[in-house]
């Protein structure tokens, strides 16, 4: 072969290797997932004003210490209480307070049965989520009596609010209130992935999953309803809004379901409730539920190839709802009030200018930050926002907001700052004139239920038994404004996983922040753009996160490879990252 031939041919391979290269590279590149913002949280500040972030593990543990002391002495405590009427099953529960010195309540008062499962259940999850054993707590197996929520001598075989749909004539469900029916089967879920080995369980989590299944079928993608009668199977209306986000509670229940008894109806069952959901053309938003059907359609989509489009049911949940016949302005609240800046906060934009709510701000954290690692697409807009949620929802508590600014300062001791108010509004311009030129306001909601001192009510326990949800998910990093979101605490009924977090860094550079794991040694696999991005660990490292910008990053044992078969990565027989 000619000299000049062999130095082309040569020349040739060399660029040939040289673009195979640049085409590899471009490749790797290529795989980083591609960011998907809600449009919400963009106009969100990445640096919330002024920032405090709580130790949200310690208060929940607080909490619990302090809720559940039956021998507390003090004005209004204790907190808690026995039940000895058996409903529903012959053994004693109990009953916490829904608000500090609710007269409705208390072992006196309407023989004592007027206490609410989403405060019980609230709590119970709360305190497994951050490592405490409600099956024995002080010689008390609390999970065992929230049995007694389930209705079942009127026959709706679900979890309900109350023990029986009536109390001392107060009407438990508030008038049959939708989300009261079904958010405390959900909350039951939740306490039995955390507590697995409580008898009866099982049993009870198989016939709340029939009904909820014999009731998506009866509706057949028709949520238009304020409530549901789970013993008729009909639906119903009333003053009440209707509530088409129920849809996505018993999608989520079915999913949970079918992970736990592998039976396919109930698979079938949440993808019905999620194409009814989907199938709405405005959002229904009303209390809580709403979100669980990004959760839910995520992991379908990762788990089972369905290809649903999700995006709308995250703007629902936080534009809120527009609908007239609905609960309008309920959603996401994305303002700076006065010289705090609120953003993140669940509740209504609509009401007094805007009323947040912290037990709906703990409870979006649930479904959304776990939503991620079947849609990593949006690590970086959750990242975001839940800095903004977490920074503001400190605002509740009494000692973290200035004494000017809530309605009842000479009372916060009651709170040990555990408790906290239910609501943060823009501008008290009814109930205490004093307040008027003041915002934001902590504040009560609804009718004030203490008999010669009404205000003290206004400290909600029901909506701080939820704090556990944040306390498990939401962890400092040496960083200011830079968390650690742990994406399996609120993963229940899900398969085996690694443990994976979302650190998200809001700064206009890359920052470093320290990794602390302790145990054998381990590799982080970041998700979003599919790389190592550190080795063989075994203590502190120093991990970088660009500029404004989200990792994903998964706790791989050293020995184990990443293999990637048919879009999916794969550690051993656990899923690492979904196609």
């Amino acid at each position: 072969m000619p000299k000049a031939i062999r130095m082309e041919k040569s020349i040739f391979l060399v660029s040939l290797s040289f673009a195979l290269i640049l085409s590899l590279i471009s490749c790797e590149k290529n795989q980083s997932i591609e960011q998907v913002q809600i449009s919400r949280v963009e106009t969100m500040p990445f640096h919330p004003e002024p920032y405090k972030m709580l130790n949200w593990k310690e208060l929940a543990i607080n909490f619990d210490q302090y809720l559940f002391d039956h021998n507390t002495k003090g004005d209004y405590l204790p907190f808690i209480w026995f039940d000895n009427s058996k409903r529903n099953f012959p053994q004693q529960t109990f009953g916490l307070y829904t608000a500090i010195g609710d007269v409705r309540q208390g072992s006196d008062a309407n023989g004592g049965e007027f206490h609410e499962a989403i405060g019980a259940l609230g709590s119970l999850m709360s305190a497994g989520l951050v490592g405490i054993d409600k099956t024995n707590q002080k010689g008390y197996n609390y999970v065992r009596m929230t049995h007694n929520y389930f209705n079942k001598d009127n026959g709706w075989n679900i979890f309900m609010n109350n023990t029986s749909p009536k109390v001392g004539n107060l009407g438990g469900g508030y008038s049959r209130d939708w989300w009261y029916d079904v958010f405390p089967n959900m909350l039951f879920y939740a306490i039995a992935d955390l507590f697995p080995e409580e008898n009866r369980t099982d049993s009870l989590m198989r016939v709340v999953a029939d009904q909820f299944y014999r009731a998506d079928s009866t509706l057949n993608g028709n949520y238009h309803y304020s409530s549901f009668d789970y013993s008729t199977m009909e639906g119903k209306q009333s003053h009440i809004p209707f509530q088409e986000d129920a849809a996505a509670g018993h999608a989520w229940v079915l999913m949970a379901a079918y992970q736990k008894f592998g039976d396919d109806k109930y698979l079938e069952g949440a993808k019905s409730a999620i194409e009814s959901l989907l199938a709405q053309k405005e959002s229904r938003f009303y209390e809580v539920l709403m979100p669980f059907g990004a959760l839910t359609a995520a992991r379908l989509n990762a788990e089972h190839g369905t290809n649903y489009d999700f995006h709308p049911i995250l703007n629902w949940t936080f534009d809120g709802c527009n609908a007239t016949d609905g609960r309008y302005g309920w959603g996401i609240i994305n303002e700076r009030w006065g010289n705090y800046d609120v953003h993140g906060i669940q509740g209504s934009w609509h009401d007094d200018g805007g009323f947040g709510f912290l037990m709906n701000t703990f409870d979006m954290a649930w479904p959304l930050v776990p939503m991620v690692r079947y849609a990593p697409e949006y690590a970086e807009t959750i990242g975001k926002w839940i800095l903004n949620a977490a920074n503001a929802a400190r605002l509740f508590y009494p000692n973290e907001t200035p004494d000017n600014h809530q309605s009842l300062p000479n009372k916060k001791y009651l709170t040990r700052n555990v408790i906290a108010y239910e609501g943060l509004k823009k501008i008290d311009k009814y109930n205490n004139p004093l307040l008027i030129d003041v915002s934001p306001v902590a504040l009560g909601d609804g009718p004030l239920w203490v008999e010669g001192n009404p205000d003290v009510s206004q400290f909600s326990i029901y909506g701080s038994a939820h704090v556990g949800i944040f306390g498990a998910i939401v962890h400092k990093t040496n960083v200011d404004l830079i968390l650690r979101l742990d994406c399996l605490a609120t993963d229940f009924h899900r398969d085996s996983a690694y443990p994976t977090y979302l650190i998200f860094n809001p700064y206009d550079q890359t920052m470093e922040v320290d990794y602390f794991y302790q145990g054998e040694p381990i590799y982080l696999f970041d998700i979003i753009s599919h790389s190592t991005v550190a080795k063989n660990i075994t203590g502190k490292i120093s991990l970088s996160i660009p500029a404004q910008s989200a990792r994903l990053v998964v706790e791989i044992p050293e020995g184990l490879k990443l293999e990637k078969r048919n879009g999916v990565y794969k550690a051993g027989d656990v899923i690492v990252s979904y196609k």
